[in-house]
């Protein structure tokens, strides 16, 4: 059975379920668009602590006893959904992980809008 693929507004057609989900409720929304970035950045910077703990061979609780800190704050900095991460924080951690922060302003790049 074939399907019908149509192209609105000069965009190419897909079938990546992401791609269709992105178009619909987040390109040309700013809200949205900051809010998705905020959250990549938040869903990053857990990720980068669980990948340097995971690779030093550390528990979340060996970790927090090296930071200074309890192993629930060490839990919720590795969970993509915290928002709340501080520089001092981080410092702290990639100290004790025999690493540092690098902190970096890159300008924003805007997508384009094909226009038909």
């Amino acid at each position: 059975m074939a399907t019908k693929k149509t192209i609105r507004k000069g965009r190419r057609a897909t079938s990546d379920a992401v791609e269709i989900l992105h178009r619909r409720y987040v390109t040309g929304r700013p809200k949205a668009e900051a809010g998705l970035e905020v959250a990549r950045l938040n869903a990053a910077i857990a990720q980068q602590i669980h990948d340097l703990r995971a690779k030093a061979g550390l528990t979340q609780k060996q970790l927090a006893a090296l930071v200074g800190t309890s192993h629930s704050v060490i839990s919720r900095l590795e969970d993509a959904d915290y928002t709340g991460h501080s520089l001092s924080m981080l410092q702290r951690i990639s100290s004790a992980l025999h690493y540092q922060v690098q902190v970096r302003f890159v300008p924003v790049v805007e997508r384009r809008r094909v226009t038909a």
